[in-house]
């Protein structure tokens, strides 16, 4: 038997969504797994978090590392786990019948949240580019 339980509400049988999978920063090769005009600049796991609870979806947070990932910062850390289907293995919500309706959910209202749309005042785009140039520079060494 693959799984040690059949049962689709057992946590082991929860769906996984890396935050690299809506990542528009990354390419297909590097673990993205929506088109990246759907996908979000940097994700991260708690904000995956937030639009699947507000969304009432039962969901948890666990510290893992996508394998692709290479950088190891506590921001680009976790996985989050999402349960699709309820005992019976009925949807436990119909607009999400695969992983895939769950990316492209998430990465459809991540930036609609609070802490994205505040933050897009012109401060914010000084501080991405802030943060390219320090990235770029780590590899350089």
């Amino acid at each position: 038997m693959a799984h040690l339980t059949e049962n689709p509400a057992d946590k082991e049988r929860f769906i996984c969504v890396y935050p690299i999978y809506i990542n528009s920063k990354k390419t297909l090769a590097e673990g993205r797994r929506i088109p990246t005009e759907k996908a979000v600049e940097n994700p991260s796991c708690a904000e995956i978090r937030d639009v699947l609870t507000a969304a009432g979806m039962n969901v948890y947070v666990e510290n893992k590392m996508h394998p692709r990932e290479w950088n190891r910062d506590v921001q680009f850390r976790g996985r989050v786990r999402v349960q699709l289907k309820q005992t019976d293995g009925s949807l436990c919500q119909d607009k999400f019948r695969s992983r895939k309706d769950v990316m492209f959910y998430v990465a459809e209202m991540i930036p609609k949240l609070k802490t994205r749309t505040q933050k897009s005042g012109g401060s914010d785009s000084s501080a991405q580019q802030g943060e390219g140039g320090k990235k770029s520079k780590k590899k350089k060494k």
